[in-house]
């Protein structure tokens, strides 16, 4: 079976989940509701990695649609990504950068997403318009980079990928191409069973740097499969980083943050964020961990880390900016700094705030 092929029998509805959960007619209902408005899938691959004994397994948690995605406290849009719309599907929020939306579809709808408000379900803020957004690029020189994410990035097909990269590899003020994808944690064979895909990598890579940035949370997800695509991906000449989600009752202690960390560095992949997970409705009710604990679990995973691995930063992305969390101080203050900000007045600006007990986001 191929990729497609093993897309295409993805789990999507309740009935399909009752004899792993062992759910009853109500408790399937109730699940049928969620769906409703949190649509379901998930690949196959990615459903054999969870341990069905442990009804707290981590590789469950971030697939499984729970009744905890009713709380709808939050808000859809935490970082203000319709505000920074230029165009369809193109965002510019960062001077140096554009984030393109560059489909609504996902191999895996991670239970955890800030964007619950698109992904599976509209495609009103996502693109089809490679030749206007590579035109806004053009006329943009302090763009040195466009980051291409969705959805996920490789859920497009290989044609729409070789026209983001034939539009954008020509532009001579870009410094670099970013790939955002899930695909070599949740359908690796998308990337080592393509070998069209592979090639028009590399070759564009030989005519403009290219990133893969994935999303690896768990060392569970650390497998053989993934690692054939990892390699895969390595000797098509394209960099690999990784963005982790800090998602409680999944990676929120030193020990577990600080395996996957290695591992991925010894793998090759370059761990560089590790972001705050956002309120977002349906999601930050039950995935934040306070932001306290959070700078001591990312400060004891990076006591098992080498160099490489201490790279990494603990971040969230807030409407104003990226902003970093550097560290823990007196009276409840914590110690802020902003990565990359919005606004000119919040560049490099390091600021404290006093946190409240089991505070986990800054206030706009």
């Amino acid at each position: 079976m191929n990729w497609r092929e093993e897309l295409r029998s993805n789990i999507t509805k309740a009935e399909e989940l009752r004899g792993y959960l062992k759910l009853n007619d109500e408790e399937t209902s109730r699940l049928e509701a969620i769906l409703e408005h949190f649509p379901m899938t998930i690949t196959r691959y990615y459903l054999s990695l969870i341990n069905w004994d442990d009804p707290k397994d981590p590789i469950r948690r971030m697939c499984i649609p729970s009744i905890e995605e009713n709380d709808m406290t939050g808000k859809f849009d935490t970082s203000g990504e319709a505000d920074n719309t230029v165009l369809p599907g193109l965002q510019h929020k960062y001077n140096e950068t554009v984030l393109i939306l560059s489909t609504h579809r996902c191999a895996m709808y991670c239970r955890h997403c800030f964007r619950k408000r698109l992904v599976g379900i509209s495609d009103d803020e996502t693109a089809d318009n490679v030749a206007e957004m590579a035109d806004y690029i053009r006329q943009h020189a302090e763009i040195s980079n466009a980051l291409i994410s969705g959805g996920d990035a490789f859920l497009n097909s290989n044609a729409v990928i070789r026209r983001y990269l034939e539009q954008f590899s020509d532009i001579e003020h870009l410094d670099l191409i970013r790939f955002g994808t899930r695909t070599p944690v949740v359908l690796p064979a998308r990337i080592y069973d393509d070998p069209e895909l592979l090639e028009t990598l590399q070759t564009y890579s030989q005519r403009k740097k290219i990133y893969v940035v994935t999303q690896f949370n768990h060392p569970a997800e650390l497998t053989g499969e993934a690692k054939k695509a990892v390699d895969a991906l390595l000797n098509a000449g394209v960099v690999l980083k990784n963005q982790t989600v800090l998602l409680k009752g999944v990676n929120d202690d030193g020990r577990t943050m600080g395996e996957l960390l290695k591992g991925l560095t010894r793998w090759g992949i370059a761990p560089y964020y590790i972001f705050q997970c956002r309120p977002v409705s349906g999601v930050g009710g039950h995935f934040q961990v306070p932001l306290a604990e959070g700078y001591r679990i990312v400060e004891e995973a990076k006591q098992f880390q080498n160099g490489p691995g201490k790279c990494v930063r603990y971040v969230m992305s807030h409407v104003t900016g990226k902003i970093e969390i550097l560290g823990q101080l007196a009276d409840n203050q914590m110690l802020f700094k902003y990565h990359q900000a919005k606004y000119d007045r919040d560049r490099s600006r390091i600021f404290t705030q006093a946190l409240t007990p089991g505070q986990t986001w800054l206030a706009d």
